[in-house]
């Protein structure tokens, strides 16, 4: 129609609607979300007054049709809704700058106060981790990592000593990049032994902090809604499986690991939901020009100008490049490292036949993948080449995933060309996937079975309470997940399920990210629950997503975007406001400015509704509450287990026993513990592994001196089953002094006798020796003081037939023998000296 009015003229008739009426951006997003789903519609379909709809009618904002109505520029509409001015030509993709974290006090606020509880369930064990001048990390395996943090530290000359990250020990090498970050921040804080415990301490918690923003702007990425953003990074403190292994003094290689595969996934989801909302807003533009959303999403988009667009923003490359540095860093932070490349070369794998389905040419689309997934193979074969860090397969498998990538999306690019059904070609990626494996083990059988062992390593050891099925029977398999992940694990269970369905039914590139990981992770955390804290990432934000949008069906908070129309938003708006809604969301399904979406956090102002929303919340996080605390207290030392320690640790010095003759052996599970504070290798505790439960079960503790033969100098035990005439009841029990069936032993000395804990020097002993009448029997006694507790020494022995008594034992101090008195010295009992009695 030659008088039909321009855009720019509904743009300015909408500004003037949306000024003059106090609902006028609703009745505005009410017409745009009834025109997106209909070519033509009629009075009925809008929820507007008649007296409104006229008005909209004669400002030429809607137009009449054969008797139905439409907008009459939906372009005009949404720029006088967002105050944007509209372009005279064509628009054409330009590079922009602008950053993609905008900054709203109200978000930030809402973050802190997240980051705050992630602290605080961080630093539960605080007062058994920071004990004085010691710094007690709980659980075994982080004293191996400061083990390793010390030696680098004593080699090296500096921070800027690049010539350690070049020889780094055999020990370092299965996770060289945690080795070398240890190193390097004990080294920026001055490098000392104050160093190394400060890294020791506080580097988990930070990383995790770090990993709770990465979680907070993924979330937010995925949605557009900060409240999934808090709530994601509330859940992610709240899940006890994480928290155990990235809480205060945990150093260990987890807290870099899930920073890395956090930082991954969000680099990845930049890529993939910038690229949707462009094919989104594209659609929407189709529509303006009277094609419906419907038609429109069938229809074969301008692809070119939609990955133009992409590919010209400076922060794609940012996002690529951050993938490709993530992913280097994730290979060399840990073992079996290589597994995060199988959900993501299932991502790329699904996501280019995500592409195919929606019309968009797979290349383009996914270069910046692919230049991410090449800067990380070559970082990472960099890493191992130029500085042997790690095996080889971590240089050939991230090729072989790069290599696999590429044909996938030219095959792509084929199938796009020819368009034929995306369906076949996901089978057709399933097939090169297993020929690429075969081919691998052809022509790389040494990274073939390197690998193979690598997983055995991983999938198959069963001596530690990790590796147990996240879905155990001995919790009746429901419960061992609420145990380790909290109630919310099926609160996310529920949205990965919509999630998937989503990445199915459209084109959600997003979506089909999270659940490729999501599902991954938890196929590995039903074999074993020691992957629970991968999966806590991407599940951290369904979670979130799910408990936003369980307050919306509660009506206590608005929708997700993702679960809401615009419709809804007109319709509900009323009620919410009456109701004072507990949080806002900030706006509203096709909401594209900071003016249109509102406040990003509206707090609750009816006490009613203040009640409801902690009781719902304390529902879906009150397990995590419970068990974080708990999981996080079992795997820290108690103070019978330091005091003993300390007590083997002044013994040692005052003995001067230097490596070995002051290991410690104690069950394998706190073995690292006891020898980092007594001698500071820390780096095994296989022999305790192979040894402790053969010596506690044995019934000859004395005849095990020999066979310890200078190599064992302390022993601890703990409370524990056992037989009568075993070492555990005739140490632990009797405390080495004899019972009713066994003698006092002449090799072990207590040391420490705390709750549960006994702690016993190995020693030659000093051996008694004096005279007198053949077959007579002699009481050799004295008393000692251990722990402030008192213990009788006394042992009968009977004179030999040349009329000679020789008595060992364990203890210094003056002896009854007979009516006789003798002083043994310490040193006679360290040296295995005699002492005569005339």
């Amino acid at each position: 129609m030659a008088d039909e009015p321009t855009p720019a003229d509904v743009a300015d008739a909408s500004i003037a609607f949306r000024d003059e009426y106090d609902d006028g951006r609703e009745a505005l997003e009410s017409i745009l979300a009834v025109d997106a789903d209909h070519d033509t519609w009629t009075f009925e379909d809008v929820p507007l007054d008649s007296g409104t709809f006229g008005e909209l009618v004669s400002r030429g904002i809607v137009t009449n049709v054969d008797g139905e109505y439409r907008v009459s520029s939906r372009t005009g509409v949404r720029a006088g809704l967002d105050g944007t001015e509209l372009s005279d030509g064509p628009s054409r993709p330009s590079i922009s700058l602008s950053s993609p974290v905008s900054i709203d006090v109200r978000a930030v606020g809402a973050l802190l106060a997240s980051l705050a509880l992630l602290f605080g369930m961080r630093v539960l064990n605080y007062r058994s981790v920071m004990r004085g001048d010691h710094v007690v990390s709980p659980a075994n395996d982080p004293y191996y990592y400061r083990y390793w943090m010390e030696e680098l530290l004593a080699e090296s000359d500096g921070v800027t000593d690049a010539s350690v990250l070049a020889s780094m020990p055999d020990g370092t090498q299965i996770r060289p990049l945690t080795h070398a970050t240890n190193w390097f921040f004990a080294e920026l804080l001055g490098g000392d032994a104050a160093a190394a415990d400060l890294v020791a301490a506080w580097l988990p918690v930070v990383a995790t902090l770090a990993l709770g923003v990465v979680v907070y702007w993924l979330a937010v990425v995925l949605t557009d809604d900060v409240r999934v953003g808090v709530a994601s990074v509330v859940f992610l403190a709240l899940t006890p499986a994480h928290a155990v292994y990235t809480g205060i003094g945990f150093l260990e290689h987890r807290a870099h690991q899930y920073l890395w595969l956090g930082v991954t996934m969000l680099a990845l989801a930049w890529l993939a939901v910038d690229l949707e909302r462009r094919r989104a807003r594209h659609i929407s533009t189709l529509a303006t020009e009277g094609v419906s959303a419907r038609s429109a999403d069938r229809v074969s988009t301008d692809s070119s100008k939609i990955a133009r667009g992409h590919l010209l923003t400076p922060w794609t490359w940012i996002a690529a490049a951050a993938f490709g540095v993530a992913l280097a860093f994730f290979v060399h932070a840990w073992g079996g490292s290589v597994l995060l490349l199988i959900p993501v070369a299932a991502y790329v794998g699904l996501k280019v036949a995500l592409d195919v389905r929606a019309g968009l040419s797979p290349v383009p689309a996914n270069l910046p993948v692919l230049v991410g997934l090449g800067l990380g193979s070559a970082l990472a074969a960099g890493l191992h080449l130029r500085l042997g860090w790690h095996e080889s397969f971590v240089a050939a498998v991230p090729a072989l995933v790069v290599a696999g990538a590429v044909a996938v999306t030219a095959l792509g690019a084929l199938w796009h060309r020819l368009e034929w059904p995306a369906g076949g070609l996901v089978g057709l990626q399933v097939i090169l996937a297993g020929g690429g494996l075969y081919g691998f083990r052809q022509v790389r059988p040494v990274e073939w079975s390197r690998l193979l062992e690598r997983a055995d390593d991983l999938f198959f050891r069963e001596s530690a309470v990790e590796t147990k099925s996240l879905f155990a029977a001995e919790n009746a398999v429901i419960f061992e997940p609420i145990i380790q992940m909290g109630l919310s694990f099926y609160l996310g269970l529920l949205v990965l399920g919509w999630a998937c369905w989503r990445a199915l039914r459209g084109y959600r590139p997003g979506w089909l990210l999270v659940s490729t990981v999501a599902l991954f992770w938890l196929a590995l955390a039903t074999v074993q629950g020691r992957f629970a804290g991968q999966l806590s990432v991407p599940l951290s934000v369904l979670s979130g997503l799910g408990f936003v949008y369980l307050l919306g069906r509660l009506e206590l908070a608005r929708l997700p975007a993702q679960f809401r129309s615009d419709g809804d938003d007109v319709r509900k708006r009323r009620f919410a406001d009456e109701r004072s809604t507990a949080t806002d969301g900030g706006g509203r399904a096709t909401a594209t400015t900071e003016s249109e979406r509102g406040p990003s956090i509206v707090f609750p102002r009816s006490p009613r509704t203040i009640v409801a929303l902690f009781w719902i919340a304390l529902l879906i996080c009150g397990m995590g509450l419970i068990y974080a605390p708990s999981l996080s207290a079992q795997t820290a030392h108690d103070d019978a287990q330091f005091d003993a320690a300390m007590a083997i640790d002044e013994h040692a010095t005052e003995a001067d026993r230097e490596y070995p003759a002051n290991f410690v052996l104690s069950s394998w599970g706190d073995n690292r513990m006891y020898n980092y504070f007594v001698s500071g290798e820390s780096a095994s505790y296989s022999y305790a592994r192979a040894t402790f439960d053969e010596f506690r079960t044995d019934g000859d503790p004395d005849g095990w001196y020999e066979e310890f033969d200078g190599e064992v100098g302390y022993v601890v035990l703990t409370d524990a089953a056992g037989d009568e005439d075993s070492a555990q009841a005739q140490l632990h029990g009797d405390l080495g002094a004899g019972g009713d069936e066994t003698e006092p032993l002449e090799h072990y000395q207590l040391l420490h006798r705390g709750d549960g804990v006994t702690a016993f020097a190995v020693v030659p002993g000093a051996t008694i020796e004096t005279s007198g009448d053949p077959g007579e029997t002699v009481t050799v006694a004295t008393d000692v003081t251990v722990s402030g507790e008192q213990l009788a020494y006394e042992r009968d022995a009977t004179v030999d037939d040349d009329g000679t008594l020789a008595v060992t034992v364990p203890y210094p101090g003056e002896y009854e023998v007979g009516d006789r008195t003798v002083e043994v010295t310490p040193e006679a009992v360290e040296t295995g000296s005699s002492v005569e009695l005339e």
